[in-house]
Parts: C-alpha cells; structure tokens; sequence
C-alpha cells in the first residue's frame, strides 16, 4: 500500500486596489492595484524567496497576477496561470458598496446577506458553480506539483467559498465562519490526493507575523 501524496497549498488574496478603502465589489472588473498595494506584493515576494515554493499560480485578473508576479520571480518560477481562479462575477453589484446595493436592491442584498450561497447579487455567478471551478482548479494544481508547497493568489470570496467546500461546511456559512480575508494575508492547506477534504494550517496570517 503506498501512501496518499498531498500538497500544500499557500492561498493568498492579492494587494489593496483603488476601490478596497470604501469596500466596492470588485469581481470580474479589472481594478488596479493602490501603491500600498504594489507594497504588499514587495512584502508577499520577500516571504517567498524563502518559503520553499515549487510554483505560483494567479487568477486572471491583473489585480492577482501583478501580485503573484513578484513572488515567482523570487521564488526563481515561472508565474502560471488558471482562469478558474478568478473571483465571484457579482453582476449589477460590480463596483458597488453593501450600502449602494441597499438602496437599489434592497431585497436581493438582504437574501444575500441572509445565506449568500443560496442567493447570489442580481445577475452574479452562482456561488456553487463558482466553488466548483474553484476547487477544480485547486486539486489540478495539487496533483501537478504532489508533495509541493504551492503558492496561489486569487480573490476573498472565491478563496472563502473554496475553503468551505474544501472542509466541508455550507457555502451560505462563508461570510460567518471566515469574515474577513487581508490583503497578501496567507491561508495555507494541506490536500491529499485521497482525501476529499483539506486540513488547514493557518489562516489569514500577516506576512509580518510569519517566521
């Protein structure tokens, strides 16, 4: 009998944009990157060049693949990267605040507010199928780089609804169980190739903390 491979994986939120400071929906927009931003993927590289790292991956959007930049060039790898990774489209909320959403689809954001898997913002993407590419992508990488440390910078909602079908809780719980996810933070799993769930390691760790 041989025993089960598993990978770890370092999942981590890209840097601070142009809309986090009044919390505006980014999804599927293209948002840039603020200086501070920029500042943490300095700070995520320099973790990097030391933790060990086999690959990097990125989501698409250039908010996560800017960030993930820095750290393959540190870690000495090539930066790949996986569509499925992108965030949550949150269709006519894109760009706008929880207060916005309020006052033009004051039902629709309650529901959301009340079991946001079950009710995603008008014309967003259903949180279930979003988990489903997500987590996808997520093994696809494990079984590519099996005993590795991999490094993947993508997005808060599509990281929380990831680790709740990855441990095996509701996707409705995401807002709940992980309320928030920082900036260049790392959340770090391990995943068996046998093994439907994951075991996590840490969560939303500073990069300051980390020793």
């Amino acid at each position: 009998m041989t025993d089960a491979r598993a990978a770890t994986l370092v999942l981590v939120r890209h840097g601070e944009t142009v809309w986090h400071a009044e919390n505006r929906y980014a999804g599927i927009s293209d948002v840039e990157l603020t200086p501070r931003g920029h500042e943490q993927a300095r700070q995520l590289a320099g973790w990097a060049a030391g933790a060990g790292l086999s690959a990097v991956w990125a989501s698409t959007l250039s908010r996560a693949q800017i960030t993930a930049g820095a750290s393959a060039e540190a870690a000495g790898v090539r930066l790949r990267v996986d569509e499925r990774l992108r965030e949550l489209d949150f269709g006519q909320a894109e760009g706008l605040t929880a207060r916005e959403m309020r006052a033009r689809f004051p039902e629709a954001r309650a529901a959301f507010e009340a079991d946001p898997g079950a009710n995603p913002l008008p014309g967003g993407e259903d949180p279930a199928a979003a988990a489903d590419r997500f987590t996808a992508a997520l093994r696809d990488i494990a079984a590519a780089d099996p005993d590795g440390r991999v490094l993947v910078v993508a997005h808060t909602t599509a990281i929380r609804i990831a680790l709740c079908r990855l441990v095996g809780v509701p996707l409705g719980e995401y807002r709940r169980l992980f309320p928030r996810l920082d900036n260049c933070a790392l959340t770090e799993l391990r995943l068996r190739d046998d093994a439907p769930r994951a075991a996590i390691l840490q969560y939303n760790t500073p990069i300051g903390a980390v020793r």
